[in-house]
């Protein structure tokens, strides 16, 4: 006996058939929320390096500027010179060249003494380290009781590390040495600062100086002349990847280690 289905029996079996796919206006919005979460892990990128570069300068450069002033207003001196007669210069109880210089007051041909560091000097640097026993960065600031900055760890207060743009890690170190009258970087008692990424470096010296130049101020590149009329952009920027010291840079891909620095920082002492 064959059975007659109703029509609203058949009515409600073909709505339970309805296809459930995504509607061009969920895709679209589905879509613009990825959107959204792609540009915001990029943005957070740039804010986390920020917030390390800001890191970098206030919990390690400038505390080892404070630590360099504080030892010169407990000895009298500056790091590496000598308390009982002082040349007013880092290493300056090393410093054996130019003697008759001096007494004219000419110091532009002197040869200067070492740089003043701890372990070795810096990757990249000019001058070499004082090789004298006792003048060592950290011990002399041990023995004048100064404090010195976490940096990577103990036995390292001179480095910090850090991660530069490809999330390599990066290692910055500090020295001080005396810069004679005529070096291309400037003049006086400076802090040498190595491993300095060329973003990282432009923004210490926007910090520094107020503006992102390698050739004036008291934040400047190693070796670069000061001079008004010459182009004052840093030698290299992030898309160089580093080589050994020497070497030529290239261009890198994405997962090679970026470019370093070397930069100069004036002291006020």
């Amino acid at each position: 006996m064959m059975q007659v289905v109703g029509k609203s029996k058949v009515g409600r079996i073909r709505s339970g058939r309805r296809q459930t796919g995504f509607t061009l206006v969920e895709m679209a919005i589905v879509l613009v929320v990825i959107g959204l979460i792609l540009g915001a892990v990029m943005i957070g990128k740039d804010v986390q390096r920020n917030a390390e570069y800001v890191k970098v300068k206030q919990k390690f450069i400038d505390q080892w500027v404070v630590g360099y002033n504080t030892y010169d207003q407990r000895t009298g001196v500056v790091v590496g010179d000598n308390q009982t007669s002082p040349r007013l210069m880092v290493d300056g109880a090393n410093f054996t060249s130019g003697a008759a210089q001096i007494s004219g007051g000419d110091m532009s041909t002197v040869t200067p003494p070492g740089a003043i560091c701890h372990g070795s000097a810096g990757p990249g640097m000019t001058r070499t380290m004082e090789a004298a026993t006792g003048y060592d960065l950290r011990d002399l600031m041990q023995k004048a009781g100064v404090t010195m900055p976490p940096g990577r760890a103990e036995g390292s207060e001179d480095r910090y590390v850090y991660l530069d743009a490809n999330g390599n890690p990066q290692e910055i170190q500090v020295c001080f040495q005396w810069d004679k009258p005529n070096d291309p970087a400037g003049v006086g008692n400076v802090m040498v600062i190595t491993g300095l990424t060329p973003d990282l470096a432009r923004y210490l010296d926007q910090s520094i100086d107020g503006k992102a130049d390698a050739r004036h101020g008291r934040f400047r590149e190693q070796g670069i002349a000061d001079n008004n009329s010459a182009n004052a952009e840093w030698t290299l920027n992030d898309t160089a990847k580093y080589v050994k010291t020497g070497a030529t840079n290239g261009t890198y891909a994405d997962e090679n280690q970026v470019a370093t620095l070397v930069a100069i920082y004036k002291m006020n002492q």
